[in-house]
């Protein structure tokens, strides 16, 4: 198995298993903190989503720089240096981030945060707590890139996912054994936090190549990476103001506990990323090895073979979502009310993200080519158009309007951003990837979820429903990958080299 296949069965494995933890102990989270409680922790994620800001584009930069380097001759003691330079950049980086959300916390909890059965000065120590978290919890996505850049991604989904599964069971036995608040919750999150990033930081020093000096600082090389960089924090910035501003206003206009019934749905629709992120992340590093190689026909075949295994994992699991939104929470959360307020938000934020996810390949491809001016104007434009929508939207329809802008956002990525990026790159392959890649397993899952939806009996209880929406997601998937030619090829050969050991 060459390492591309090997990187995208243990990013594929590594995230389903993420996202399965991240599912499956939600309803315990609620069961024990309440939903209020739990809508800080939608805070938390708010306030992640913002401080990426100070990413500053260096972990990207050094995703894409331990790639290019690794096939380069004599680079070694580059990729250390490099790797040490950027390495003390994040610390500082982490450290202004933990004393920013300490000073914030008040403000946050009294003028910002509407509890109800909460206390502020409750709200106010979760902030703090937080505060520690993040900043512990900062410098992990700087490891994890430079693993993701030197193709140790087997390593580092072995490492998210032992991770994964200790913060989210070990935070279910803190609520159920030691104290049912969100105050032990997030404690439990800084000791993982620490564990996580300090064995992050171990493993990419020693996956690094060796050499006779030390790593050190070296400016020169922060100057040969900072136009990337650059471009980056721009794309940060931007992304950040279109992904989070909902959420901020959200968590202004409603009340905890609503916003509880918003973080729920949107942790739903990031089951999409967990589908298609190992594509991605397995994918970035090698197009960046083809352009340096300056290998345009490989770089085709790969663009569109990852297109349509992207629209494979993608539509089926957000068309039977979307479908079957208030089906799937009440077998979920066995709970009718939850099930009622959170259905219409996770419909419409899934079919967002699901659009969203189908642009993450062509964005790899555009940051393997140094390319961010495209991602800059196109989300430049969606700002000054959609900020304000989102403002209106919210006030007039609540949670559903902000939900709704994130799915008029991503429909003009859909449009334009392909649009303009085939006039640059694979000039040819426009036509392709919207039919080939995307329109016929799109219209292949919406044919069989929709005739799931036609014979759905609504009285069945969760038990009988549950097998009901397995069936119609494996049918649903089925057909997509029938539909795509390099899936269905795969899996026929698959099939044909199994035959000979049937008979």
């Amino acid at each position: 198995m060459s390492i591309l296949k090997k990187n995208i069965s243990a990013n594929f494995a590594g995230n389903i298993w993420q996202a399965v933890m991240g599912l499956v102990f939600v309803p315990l989270y609620i069961k024990f903190m309440g939903v209020e409680a739990y809508g800080l922790i939608g805070i938390f994620a708010t306030l992640q989503g913002i401080v990426v800001l100070l990413d500053m584009g260096l972990s990207a930069a050094l995703t894409r720089e331990m790639a290019r380097l690794s096939v380069l001759p004599d680079k070694a003691q580059e990729m250390r240096d490099l790797a040490r330079s950027l390495e003390i950049i994040y610390w500082c980086v982490a450290v202004f981030i933990g004393i920013l959300i300490l000073l914030l916390a008040p403000l946050i909890a009294h003028r910002w945060v509407k509890a109800g059965q909460l206390s502020p000065q409750v709200v106010e120590q979760a902030i703090l707590i937080m505060g520690f978290v993040m900043a512990f919890q900062w410098p992990a996505s700087f490891y994890s890139g430079g693993l993701m850049g030197l193709q140790s991604q087997v390593l580092l989904n072995v490492l998210s996912a032992v991770m994964s599964t200790l913060r989210g069971a070990g935070a279910v036995l803190i609520l159920w054994l030691l104290s049912p608040t969100v105050h032990a919750f997030f404690m439990w999150q800084i000791i993982v936090s620490v564990i996580n990033t300090f064995l992050l930081a171990f493993f990419l020093w020693q996956q690094l190549p060796r050499t006779e000096k030390k790593a050190s600082f070296q400016k020169p090389l922060l100057l040969g990476v900072w136009r990337f960089a650059a471009g980056m924090t721009g794309i940060s910035m931007l992304s950040t103001v279109l992904t989070q501003v909902d959420k901020v206003i959200l968590s202004k206009m409603l009340t905890l506990e609503m916003f509880g019934y918003y973080t729920l749905a949107g942790v739903v629709a990031m089951t999409i990323y967990r589908l298609v992120g190992p594509v991605f992340s397995a994918i970035y590093p090698r197009f960046v090895q083809l352009v340096s190689l300056s290998d345009q026909d490989g770089l085709a075949r790969l663009y569109h073979k990852s297109c349509q295994l992207a629209s494979v994992l993608i539509f089926p699991v957000a068309i039977v979502i979307a479908m079957f939104s208030y089906q799937i929470l009440l077998v979920w959360t066995h709970n009718p009310v939850t099930a009622e307020k959170t259905s219409l938000l996770m419909t419409i934020l899934i079919c967002g993200t699901a659009i969203h996810g189908l642009m993450l390949i062509p964005y790899a491809l555009q940051l393997a080519n140094g390319w961010t001016s495209l991602a800059i104007y196109v989300n430049s434009v969606a700002v000054i158009l959609l900020v304000p929508l989102i403002f209106f939207m919210t006030k007039r329809f609540g949670a559903v309007g902000g939900a709704s802008v994130w799915l008029i956002l991503n429909s003009g990525y859909l449009v334009f951003t392909i649009y303009f990026m085939h006039r640059r790159l694979l000039i040819a392959e426009k036509w392709r990837w919207y039919w080939q890649d995307v329109c016929i397993p799109l219209a292949g899952s919406l044919i069989i979820a929709g005739l799931g939806r036609l014979f759905l009996i609504r009285t069945l209880s969760p038990l009988p429903m549950f097998f009901y929406l397995a069936f119609v997601s494996a049918a649903t998937l089925t057909m997509a990958v029938m539909a795509t030619s390099t899936t269905r090829i795969w899996v026929l050969d698959k099939v044909s080299k199994l035959r000979p050991l049937e008979r």
